[in-house]
């Protein structure tokens, strides 16, 4: 509170406002974001339009109950996903095995196998449940 001047939202997660303070203080002694960063930071939230309060305009908005852009939705700007052409080869180490995954048309070709999923991939090679883009760095 003392370094806000207002006390925390409610519903945020301790952790989060541990790990928020934590920042501060670590900004406060060694001069927080460079410029260059906080050049690339206002880059992206023009180009997703979003503006310094974090929100983003009415029009993005979409909803009828929007007021001043701050509506349910003003956040949730996506991040556009980078669709894989077919023919594309996919690598990923993985414990010390190399795993290569090509894209087809009808889908994702893994050691001889058709999978509708890259995340079906990424599961086969983990055993865990992975977002497959995200195993690929997609």
């Amino acid at each position: 509170m003392k370094n806000y001047g207002c006390p925390p939202p409610s519903g945020v997660r301790r952790d989060l406002l541990v790990r928020a303070a934590a920042w501060h203080l670590q900004a406060k002694r060694l001069g927080g974001l460079s410029t260059e960063t906080k050049k690339r930071l206002a880059e992206g939230m023009r180009q997703f339009g979003i503006n310094r309060a974090g929100t983003a305009p009415s029009s993005v908005c979409g909803d009828s109950n929007c007021v001043g852009g701050a509506g349910r939705n003003a956040r949730s700007v996506a991040k556009p996903r980078r669709s894989q052409s077919k023919g594309t080869r996919l690598l990923r180490n993985w414990n010390g095995k190399t795993h290569i995954v090509d894209v087809m048309a009808e889908g994702f070709l893994f050691e001889g196998k058709l999978y509708r999923s890259l995340s079906a991939i990424a599961r086969e090679i983990t055993g865990a449940h992975w977002s497959g883009p995200r195993f690929f760095g997609l």
